[in-house]
């Protein structure tokens, strides 16, 4: 089986251009780079509900900010995915991922249980550290989880993980770590509708359970919820999600380590940058590493899954790769591989140039200029015809091993507007997808599960905002 999925990075739509020095950019003012930010949340909003339309599996966003050069945009991947969940029915929601070190885990395990619910139980939640300094930075000073001190990062992130997990499992929690109390151990409340609710037999939790019962504290002013000494024990966090235990996890790996981690977490990885041998060999190591764990599950499966990923159990390993199909009037192979150019302009010096070597080969420089070539060539893009794009497909599931697969394509990038995406999207899921779903066995069910949050004067859905093709049109 293959479930295929489109991944949006918020490429600029602005023309790429090379400099003097070599360096891919877009060719655009700050002006207009703020436009063309504009016009990527609406297609990446139209791109998602076309994806439905269109039979993709999976609609995958990440989350970046502050990007001048024109690589990637997204800002709010859950907002976005909150309108595209109100005008769809079957396809499910990822992120690549939600940088939850730039977020409090309180508020944002909140914000993913209300898409959750809102998508009627679609969500796949992808959770990372955030590695690039203009970022996390600005974002993680408040906890101290900076780029600089890693390991403060990752301790972080895992504390943070614990809080999301008893936000959506548990009734009533306290959590006390190296980062968060929750609630403060200060924390006055003496509210006589909190007292009285639970003081009720059979809530869930008792009083003593929640407050710290202590005196009255004139002192502290005439409000009766502050002038006391009782104090906040446990807190309930409101909405849970609708999926349980709660929606898989998903961490974008690249490290040995992080790899092993998500392994023993029971996470599910989704790869970008490895190819051939690497991406492999990063599969055996998880594969290995949950045998070591006992299958860790969330759904409390402790038992084998299929080699790669396994459809039914939901769990493994994910692959993406940019894809740009060049077919006749469609496509343009040298605007592509300028764009796949832009792109790894911006990722090679933080060191996913590694991903390009094989085992034991030398990477040279890390700022090195890598072509749209070499890209194509190592199979970190798939670009070209549609029978190359098929066969790199294909090829991708046979040299890992995989049982069933799971393949995003990303078809947006740097200089190709929004219509061109969508010319893209279109063509894949009407002459490619086809193809490959009878390779591999077929795809996966999606029930009609959305709810209709459309309420026009006489009760109708607003149509996607597609044009017609063989897929889309009434018969």
């Amino acid at each position: 089986m293959i479930e295929i999925g489109v991944m949006h990075n918020g490429g600029n739509d602005l023309p790429v251009k090379d400099t003097a020095n070599g360096v891919a950019v877009n060719d655009g003012t700050l002006a207009e780079t703020q436009l063309s930010s504009q016009r990527t949340v609406v297609n990446q909003l139209r791109q998602g509900i076309l994806a439905d339309r269109l039979g993709f599996d999976l609609f995958t966003m990440t989350e970046h900010h502050f990007q001048c050069e024109g690589a990637e945009f997204s800002p709010n991947p859950l907002l976005v995915e909150a309108a595209i969940a109100s005008q769809t029915k079957r396809i499910r929601l990822g992120q690549c991922a939600n940088i939850i070190t730039w977020h409090h885990p309180i508020r944002f395990a909140e914000q993913v249980a209300m898409l959750d619910i809102m998508s009627n139980g679609r969500l796949e939640v992808g959770i990372g550290r955030g590695y690039q300094p203009r970022e996390t930075e600005v974002f993680g000073q408040v906890y101290g989880s900076t780029v600089q001190d890693s390991e403060r990062n990752r301790a972080f992130f895992e504390e943070a993980l614990q809080i999301m997990i008893k936000a959506w499992t548990e009734e009533s929690f306290h959590f006390k770590g190296d980062f968060f109390t929750i609630p403060p151990t200060y924390t006055k409340w003496n509210h006589a509708q909190t007292n009285a609710y639970f003081s009720l037999p059979g809530v869930g939790r008792t009083l003593d359970q929640v407050l710290k019962v202590g005196v009255n504290d004139p002192s502290a002013g005439p409000n009766p919820i502050m002038a006391t000494t009782t104090t906040l024990k446990e807190l309930t966090v409101y909405p849970q999600p609708l999926q349980k235990p709660y929606p898989q996890l998903w961490q974008p790996l690249s490290s040995e380590r992080s790899v092993r981690w998500a392994a023993d977490n029971g996470v599910n990885a989704l790869i970008i940058v490895e190819t051939g041998a690497r991406l492999r060999r990063a599969m055996d190591q998880y594969y290995d590493q949950c045998h070591k764990s006992g299958w860790v599950d969330r759904r409390g499966n402790g038992k084998p899954f299929k080699f790669g990923w396994d459809a039914q159990r939901r769990r493994g390993f994910a692959v993406a790769r940019p894809v740009h199909v060049v077919n006749g009037a469609l496509g343009n192979l040298k605007r592509a591989m300028a764009g796949s150019e832009l792109q790894w302009a911006f990722y090679g010096p933080f060191g996913f140039v590694h991903g390009l070597a094989q085992p034991g080969e030398p990477v040279g420089d890390l700022g090195r200029k890598v072509t749209g070539q070499e890209l194509i060539d190592k199979g970190a893009a798939i670009q070209g015809s549609k029978d190359h794009v098929i066969e790199q497909i294909i090829k991708i599931k046979t040299n890992g091993g995989f049982e069933d697969f799971m393949f995003n394509a990303y078809f947006d990038l740097g200089g190709f507007e929004g219509s061109e995406i969508e010319d893209q999207m279109i063509f894949f899921a009407e002459e490619i997808m086809p193809v490959l779903r009878n390779e591999f066995g077929g795809g996966p069910e999606h029930p009609s599960v959305g709810f209709d949050l459309n309420f026009g004067s006489k009760g109708e859905r607003s149509k996607a905002p597609t044009r017609e093709t063989n897929l889309t049109k009434k018969p």
